[in-house]
């Protein structure tokens, strides 16, 4: 027996010893694969990696591409691993400036391709609906760290069913050697909800002009708050080669607090916020980016090359999950007076030794004579075509109208031929939850027709009433014309049909199309028809139908049916429906017919006569909504446009847009003054350029005039084409080329969904691979030490037998993190920060009370990067304590009163 004793003791130290060799392995082999080479693409790697029943890993790459021109954009989306709700906690980059310039991840619903990789650098963009940055990699950054108890939200009711990745590769020279490239980054992720959501505030200047030589010059962006309280607690500050530093500030009752503020020579990385604040509705957020012209011969534009310019700051925050908005963002200018007051230190260069300093990947600037050679291969732009003195930009004429207008929600607005303005309106009746089923049918039929007068003509120049009709016609009037002989052409989507209306004031119906009440998608009978637009020429009236269907119907000027179509498409494998076709504007020099197709953010041009797709303007601007559009021949055309909020809230500031029909360029964009568009519904525009904007949100009706400014608002690209603002995606979608075929490696990434199994199941289907090989190994590691006392180790197999599964279970576990294998263990979960703060250390109950009464918030010492370890992975409850990472923990916001 005493042989037996020492043999179980040597077998048990065995055991010990082996396990603390597999526990130093592991986490070596995680550090290593944290900042894995991207550009060994040998290794065959698991795009998902269970750890337990909540915690999971996501392995987001390019799947071995080879760019072949600078400034190649190649995206791949990927989908969220769960129809539940999930959360990012951590992200994992793997990538090198050495091949990569940066990288972005963007969440969405609808990516422009569910399979391989593409070009998004060219016609293609990275998603099809609005897409939400969520992550941003440039020269060599390190991690960025979320707080605890703090995640972006994917999956289930969170819009963001898909991650894209998206990769710039600024200089190809390093693929010379025709290596392949799998850059990309590993998402860690928890089903486990959050107490607070992340989220993204863009802060960008969208048409600033650094002038050739000049020494400085600033691009000044700021907004006005109106969301719930968000918690900024990183940034980031991002301009190619001429910027010199990058602030960011809240500003609340005149007081200006740093958010951040950086060189963006330096690695552009996400950093910790200057000060622990929040930002609360009636704060303004502003920012500065100040540039250099020196060294350069021709005016610099923001745009997407390396010759261009951008100026961003990013700002990374947290909301109470209650009301938490994914993405923000702000491209107004700031007026002069509250830059004035902008405290100096944005003003001064920050210093940067060259130890430290990373020189762009783009190629460098053309030489003199190559720029000549590239403006003399480019057509003229039509902005430059115009008097080189003054450029216009339209500003509200705030005092009209003279008199006060006693209108509804206003749904269209239309001139006649003597450019008079007519405005068509709801009266007593408004749009609301109730209003209609979800078969389009009006339910408030009881209410009767809209007893007041819904059309309106007015003088244009003071705003006076010089006649009124449509009573007790309509139930829910939404879009007005006028034809060549001033008569009124309008739709009623409680009615499901259009009119032509008489002018006189008589209200007489010279043609009804459709049948009243009685929603359809046959030839006679519409749902819900949205705008009407009349050919000057043959007379023919095309309607666009609309909240129900999605297409555009021809008809004779008699009433006749001629044909109807969809939306257009450039790739006949990726053909976009209309989602609510809202507005029609026809282009009679063009022989045009354009349509804002409201939902996804677009403006499409077909010709009349055919219905052939010409054309798709689609603008990161717009925030995925079109709501109106208006035309004028001016300037070789131009096309004026409102934007709107989203169901799901507002995307980008509610602005009007003049756009170069043409280049597809924004040449102005406009908002008032002395108030603020609440839901621009309508559009015209004068012979001259002044245009009016009907606000249904604020039943108002809104002049804007051309004024001479000194500088330009447009968005110029130094007279080359490129595709829209890289960090926020949306790219022009004309002449869609297909995708590119998947190269050699897979390009399929083949995401498995996250089975909801009980964990004892799970954790025994982590174990369960190689079962079959337990005695053998058993055999072989126990031999060795039992050999002098064979006949009574015999005796004591089932002893022995279970002290040996103990060793193969370590052995194991030790053998998943094998060099060719990207498994990655990750702990089970974590109560630390806020939420192991909630539950304390004994109950595991939620004591909001003591929390709130207690918690003093955190500090910061120092500007280092965020880090904090585990992110929000679960930890046991005697971890949950505050003193490690309570410098980067998120404070609680503050406590709401009843």
């Amino acid at each position: 027996m005493a042989v037996l004793g020492c043999s179980l003791l040597v077998l048990a130290l065995f055991c010990q010893s082996h396990g603390h060799n597999i526990e130093n392995f592991r986490v070596k082999r995680f550090q290593d694969n944290a900042w894995s080479d991207p550009n060994d693409c040998s290794n065959v790697r698991e795009p998902l990696v269970l750890s337990n029943p909540y915690n999971f890993s996501l392995d987001i790459r390019l799947p071995g591409v080879t760019p072949t021109e600078s400034d190649s954009y190649f995206c791949m989306a990927v989908p969220v691993p769960t129809s539940r709700d999930a959360y990012i906690v951590d992200f994992v980059p793997h990538a090198s400036m050495d091949t990569a310039h940066h990288m972005l991840l963007y969440g969405c619903k609808k990516p422009y391709a569910t399979k391989g990789y593409w070009d998004c650098g060219k016609e293609l963009g990275t998603c099809q609906d609005q897409a939400k940055i969520m992550y941003a990699w440039a020269r060599n950054a390190p991690p960025t760290k979320l707080p605890k108890d703090v995640g972006y939200k994917v999956g289930a009711d969170s819009r963001i069913t898909y991650f894209v990745l998206q990769i710039h590769y600024g200089d190809v020279g390093s693929f010379r050697d025709h290596h392949k490239d799998c850059s990309g980054l590993t998402l860690k992720m928890t089903s486990k909800p959050q107490p607070f959501i992340a989220g993204m505030y863009l802060m960008m200047s969208v048409d600033t002009v650094i002038p050739p030589g000049k020494k400085v010059t600033n691009a000044d962006i700021a907004c006005a708050y109106s969301s719930f309280p968000m918690y900024p607690f990183a940034f980031r500050t991002h301009t190619h080669s001429l910027g010199k530093v990058v602030s960011g500030y809240r500003v609340r009752n005149g007081q200006w607090t740093q958010i951040g503020r950086q060189s963006p020579l330096l690695p552009q990385a996400f950093y910790p916020a200057a000060n622990a604040i929040d930002v609360k509705a009636g704060d303004t957020l502003a920012a500065r980016c100040v540039f250099t012209g020196e060294g350069r011969t021709t005016k610099t534009r923001i745009g997407g090359t390396s010759n261009d310019e951008m100026c961003n700051f990013y700002i990374m925050y947290y909301m109470d999950n209650t009301h938490a908005a994914p993405y923000m963002d702000c491209m107004d200018h700031g007026s002069s007076e509250l830059f004035q007051k902008i405290p100096p230190e944005a003003n001064v260069p920050i210093s940067v030794s060259p130890d430290n300093m990373m020189s762009m990947m783009h190629k460098s600037v053309p030489h003199e004579d190559v720029v000549k050679d590239l403006q003399l291969q480019q057509p003229m732009r039509e902005e430059e075509g115009l008097d080189q003195g003054a450029e216009s930009h339209l500003v509200e004429v705030a005092d009209w109208p003279e008199e006060e207008l006693q209108l509804g929600q206003v749904a269209g607005l239309a001139l006649n031929s003597d450019e008079n303005l007519v405005i068509f309106h709801r009266g007593d009746h408004t749009w609301g939850i109730n209003s209609f089923d979800s078969n389009g049918i009006y339910q408030q039929k009881s209410l009767g027709p809209i007893q007041q007068s819904t059309i309106v003509l007015l003088d244009p120049v003071k705003g006076r009433v010089l006649r009124a009709s449509g009573r007790n016609t309509f139930y829910m009037p939404h879009g007005i014309t006028t034809d060549k002989d001033d008569n009124y052409w309008v739709t009623d989507v409680a009615l499901h049909q259009v009119f032509k209306l008489s002018s006189d004031g008589k209200d007489q119906q010279l043609l009804v199309l459709g049948e009243a009440f009685k929603p359809g998608s046959d030839k006679s009978h519409f749902c819900q028809p949205t705008d009407v637009a009349v050919d000057p020429v043959t007379g023919n009236i095309f309607i666009s139908d609309g909240y129900c269907n999605s297409r555009i119907l021809k008809f004779s000027p008699e009433g006749r049916y001629i044909t109807h179509w969809g939306a257009g498409f450039s790739d006949r494998r990726r053909r976009v429906p209309f989602w609510i076709p809202h507005s029609l504007t026809f282009l009679p020099d063009k022989r045009e017919l354009c349509v804002a197709d409201r939902d996804n953010g677009r403006i499409q041009c077909f010709m009349a006569e055919t219905g052939e797709f010409v054309k798709e303007i689609k603008k990161d601007e717009f925030g995925g909504e079109v709501f109106a559009i208006a035309y004028s021949p001016l300037q070789g055309g131009l096309i004026y446009a409102v934007n709107g909020e989203t169901t799901y809230g507002r995307a980008a500031p509610l602005r009007g847009f003049v756009i170069s029909y043409s280049t597809k360029e924004i040449l102005d964009s406009f908002s008032p003054d002395t108030q603020e568009f609440k839901l621009p519904h309508d559009i015209v525009v004068t012979s001259d350029g002044s245009c009016f904007v009907g606000d249904a949100g604020s039943d108002s009706v809104m002049k804007f005039v051309q004024s001479e400014k000194t500088e330009h608002r447009s968005v110029k690209k130094g007279g080359i084409e490129v595709q829209e603002i890289e960090e926020t995606e949306t790219f022009v979608q004309a002449n869609i080329k297909p995708l590119p075929k998947s190269p050699v490696q897979s390009s399929e990434v083949n995401v498995p969904k996250i089975q909801e199994v009980p964990p004892k199941q799970h954790q025994q289907s982590l174990e369960s691979p190689k079962e079959e090989e337990k005695p053998q190994t058993v055999t072989n590691q126990s031999a060795q030490g039992m050999s002098p006392a064979v006949i009574t180790a015999l005796l004591l197999v089932p002893l022995v037998a279970v002290i040996a599964v103990a060793v193969f279970i370590r052995w194991r576990k030790s053998h998943m993190y094998r060099d060719d294998c990207d498994v990655k263990l990750e702990p089970s979960g974590s109560t630390g920060g806020i939420l192991g703060k909630l539950r304390g250390k004994a109950a595991g109950t939620l004591n909001l009370g003591n929390f709130f009464a207690t918690h003093k918030g955190y500090t910061r010492h120092g500007f280092d990067r965020l880090s904090t370890e585990g992110s929000d992975l679960e930890k046991d409850d005697e971890d949950a304590t505050d003193s490690e990472n309570e410098e980067y923990s998120a404070p609680p916001p503050p406590m709401s009163l009843p």
